[in-house]
């Protein structure tokens, strides 16, 4: 595996900063950032299809001109760029084995056009086991000055009755390389006969809220012990997770959740609290496969 950030890059707003933000990410790790274009072409019924030269030209323009951009702002940094003639979701998982993360662009529910969220993000994100962050066209993903992500602190959600090692390692590796506080957050829910109606009994609900944040604090340990410079800020609630995550993430620089690798004849999946998180929270999201 190459150690370098790849992008994708479709010429909206929402991959434009999609590429902003993986070039922070690319600066702070130290490798360089490979800028990629990939379309299938059609027109409708009637009229032609651009030449394979014509669609090049605009492709490689694109490219070109967006990495000349981020080379001018940040000269330490090494850009590349390529563009394929193929189907984008298959090309940019292809792309994305060789890379440490993928970075994509995301307008949220309810879009399917080019590389953000829809077709397209989400079958990169079933696609591939490496990393892939989506990134909102936001003022936190715009350009800083200093070339640095925003001073804001990450937030990872658990789910610690499932292995969640790779979630934590990424969230982690991340915070400590931000210099930044780790929020985790594992929500759960009452058991139904102690938690509803006449049959809610505060005590149980204070014991099994306490014997959830120990758990979760046992499961931090060795992560804490390995990062010792990351401050973190544990939490154990009762709650839907994504409903959680995607309120206590509106001021996070980065949302960390996971999806399960999953080996299926009717496709990949990836869990309904990261597909909400993915479709409505405002903060850049990143994607871990994990077993």
């Amino acid at each position: 595996m190459n150690d370098r950030i790849a992008a994708g890059l479709d010429g909206s707003a929402e991959s434009l900063a999609a590429t902003h933000w993986a070039a922070r990410e690319a600066l702070l790790r130290g490798v360089p950032l490979h800028l990629v274009h990939a379309e299938e072409w059609s027109a409708p019924p009637g009229l032609p299809v651009p030449t394979s030269d014509v669609r090049h030209h605009w492709a490689q323009a694109m490219l070109n001109e967006t990495a000349d951009g981020l080379r001018a702002s940040h000269p330490e940094l090494e850009v590349d760029v390529r563009s394929f003639d193929g189907r984008p979701a298959a090309e940019l998982a292809g792309v994305a084995a060789g890379a440490n993360m993928i970075v994509l662009g995301s307008r949220g529910l309810g879009t399917v056009a080019g590389f953000v969220l829809g077709s397209v993000g989400m079958a990169v994100i079933q696609a591939t086991v490496r990393p892939v962050v989506m990134v909102r066209a936001s003022e936190d993903a715009a350009p800083h000055p200093d070339g640095r992500h925003a001073a804001r602190e990450l937030l990872v959600g658990v789910d610690i009755s499932r292995p969640c090692d790779a979630v934590l390692a990424f969230a982690f590796e991340e915070a400590a390389r931000r210099a930044c506080a780790l929020h985790v957050l594992h929500s759960w829910s009452l058991p139904p006969l102690v938690g509803y109606g006449a049959a809610y009994d505060p005590r149980v609900h204070a014991q099994l809220e306490m014997s959830a944040e120990a758990s979760l604090r046992d499961v931090l340990v060795p992560w804490q012990e390995k990062y010792p410079d990351v401050g973190v800020i544990a939490r154990a609630s009762v709650g839907h997770a994504a409903t959680e995550l995607i309120g206590m993430g509106s001021g996070a620089g980065l949302i960390v959740v996971g999806r399960r690798i999953r080996r299926s004849s009717i496709g990949a999946h990836i869990g309904p609290v990261t597909h909400a998180v993915l479709h409505h929270a405002k903060a850049p999201v990143a994607v871990i496969a994990h077993e």
